[in-house]
């Protein structure tokens, strides 16, 4: 054992990220066989894709991550091609075309894939989870289920899959993103008694934020949560029930209970909002009842959207040709959209129009050029508009 060893928290920079040292060694000893094999000058045509299937018995995911994978390959010797970030996507749809020397691309394949797979995780997750809340709130407390490092790149990913409202600190900073958030049992753990935890929390906040008081932690939720509604009134705007598994018991009879107390001495303002180990399933249950809902682990866990990257298309000096492995479809594509999920696939260069099942529909082609050699030729949308882009699509889920 080293006794002079000093820890340290691992993370690439974000240098290490961009000149592609971030990366598996196979590509970096592909790229050193293709130098010393004289066949650096070949380009291909490489296309990110689902082949397999959506996780959680989704036929759709949510494509998220391409502003950074832009920003991956910025300035490098590129054309990039993809759909708009945030559309929902099916199985075996093209979602990026990069064309350039394979080369140059080898080393920035694996971190490309990681940025997109992460977001497009979270964002997915997020978005089944929005469906199913609807106008309720959805509020995302997961960061610190993950490495500290990429704590703004899952507060963005959530945001633009439907969450209301980001934890982060660091979402201020790098996303121009408030964060929301109500307080911990430590709060009121260390001053040891609820009532003035409350207190000095509302004194501190009131009229800067929405005044939650966590009312779990010391007693039972119904007394907590009337409790502080009785200190403070006209400024407390809800309460959170963030009840351990090992103490729920039938968690909707628990906040039908509260809600009825409340309502009974007159708290009808005062909101509810329940975190801890929500799903899908959870949320339906205590959807009629609850006001919003705090998901941390679901989301920042996400089932992996398992996108992958091929090429399909290979220029060895006499022209472009489809070529790729086996199971693939060779050749570099472009998707039509006539609405969302209804998506017609052709080879790049076919002029073929396809035709809309409602003949009203026009099909639009999403695969756009957003860098030429290596350099912006797209106007990138703001997240708000990213976030409204995919809340538009989810009306067209089954």
């Amino acid at each position: 054992m080293d006794g002079n060893k000093e820890p340290k928290i691992y993370m690439a920079s974000l240098e290490e990220i961009l000149n592609g040292e971030a990366t598996d060694i196979y590509f970096k000893r592909t790229k050193e066989v293709l130098e010393e094999a004289g066949l650096a000058d070949v380009k291909v045509r490489m296309e990110v894709h689902l082949y397999g299937n959506p996780p959680e018995g989704r036929n759709w995911a949510v494509y998220a991550g391409l502003e950074e994978a832009i920003a991956l390959l910025k300035g490098k010797p590129f054309n990039l091609y993809s759909v708009p970030e945030g559309t929902l996507f099916i199985r075996k749809m093209p979602l990026m075309i990069v064309e350039g020397k394979y080369i140059d691309f080898a080393l920035l394949e694996a971190p490309l894939l990681g940025l997109l797979r992460f977001s497009s995780s979270i964002a997915t997750k997020t978005a089944s989870l929005k469906r199913v809340v609807g106008n309720k709130i959805l509020l995302f407390f997961g960061i610190r289920a993950l490495h500290p490092a990429v704590f703004p790149a899952a507060d963005r990913a959530a945001f633009i899959g439907g969450a209301d409202s980001i934890s982060g600190v660091l979402s201020e900073k790098y996303l121009g993103l408030t964060p929301q958030g109500t307080m911990p049992h430590a709060l009121i753990l260390v001053f040891g008694d609820q009532k003035e935890a409350w207190k000095w929390f509302a004194k501190l906040y009131e009229g800067k934020i929405n005044i939650v008081a966590l009312a779990d932690t010391l007693d039972d939720e119904r007394k907590e949560a009337l409790m502080a509604a009785n200190l403070l009134g006209d400024k407390l705007w809800g309460i959170r029930l963030d009840t351990p598994a090992s103490r729920r018991g039938n968690m909707k009879d628990i906040v039908e209970e509260i809600r009825w107390t409340l309502d009974l001495n007159g708290f009808k303002h005062v909101k509810i909002i329940v975190s801890g180990g929500l799903d899908e399933n959870s949320i339906l249950n205590l959807k009629d009842l609850v006001d919003g809902f705090g998901v941390g682990t679901s989301i920042a866990t996400a089932p992996s959207v398992d996108l992958s990257m091929d090429i399909v298309e290979i220029d060895r000096g006499n022209g472009w040709e489809p070529y790729t492995k086996r199971g693939k479809l060779p050749g570099a594509k472009k998707v039509y959209s006539c609405k969302p999920l209804e998506y017609y696939i052709k080879y790049w260069n076919d002029n073929e129009i396809p035709t809309c099942t409602d003949k009203n529909d026009k099909p639009v082609n999403l695969m756009k050029l957003y860098l030429n050699n290596g350099n912006l030729v797209e106007p990138l949308p703001s997240l708000d508009d990213i976030r409204k882009y995919v809340l538009s699509q989810l009306q067209f889920v089954k």
